[in-house]
């Protein structure tokens, strides 16, 4: 009988409002990803329900849990904390379960730090433009242009970090978006080796974004 193959790590990433969420329910439901649900203290939003999209937990839970060691990762976000719970995903790979996070670059630099024994995979997403970004930001805060704006502030930094991960692409239409995400995926799966993209021109398009 065959030894059943352990799952992989997949992790998306991008500055808030690039669309990484929406990216990380296609690619889980269409490829029977397991999403790893992050413990967050931020408010949940109107269309969110705990533990479906997040636990919602406060501060004093949180920190338990951290002083516990109980997070894969754990990062402080627009002054909420985020951390994905290690006995869950570890669980999860040992079983053959392949596993998608959506975190950011702290969480994603935690994890690749802690030099664990299943294949990871890291991808940047990046928006079209910085005002189809603000429009988004806007769409999905109920138009709250002071949210918006204090994510907008942090959007130079975040960015910049697209150059730590595996693979970047811009999420203009977000249905080729996800094919280039699943392609690439689908081609590193098979080789220890991580695969080349097109740097030059995301190079371009985050210069054209930041200045």
């Amino acid at each position: 009988m065959a030894e059943k193959k352990e799952g992989i790590i997949v992790i998306l990433s991008s500055p808030s409002g690039a669309g990484k969420t929406t990216l990380v329910k296609k690619i889980s439901v269409r490829n029977k990803y397991n999403i790893s649900i992050s413990h967050t203290t931020r408010k949940p939003r109107a269309n969110e329900k705990n533990g479906k999209d997040y636990f919602f937990v406060d501060i004093q839970k949180f920190k338990k849990l951290i002083k516990k060691k109980k997070f894969l990762e754990h990062a402080k976000v627009f002054k909420n904390f985020y951390g994905s719970l290690k006995k869950d995903v570890i669980d999860k790979l040992k079983k053959g379960e392949n596993v998608i996070f959506d975190i950011d670059w702290q969480g994603t630099n935690q994890i690749k730090k802690k030099r664990l024994n299943f294949k990871i995979i890291t991808i940047f997403i990046l928006p079209p433009s910085k005002k189809e970004l603000f429009k988004r930001l806007l769409k999905r805060d109920k138009k709250d242009k002071k949210i918006a704006s204090e994510r907008m502030k942090q959007f130079k930094r975040d960015v910049m970090h697209w150059k730590d991960y595996d693979f970047t692409v811009i999420n203009d239409k977000v249905e080729e978006c996800y094919r280039q995400i699943i392609t690439y995926i689908n081609k590193q799966k098979k080789t220890k080796i991580t695969l080349s993209f097109k740097k030059e021109i995301i190079k371009n398009h985050v210069n054209k974004l930041v200045n």
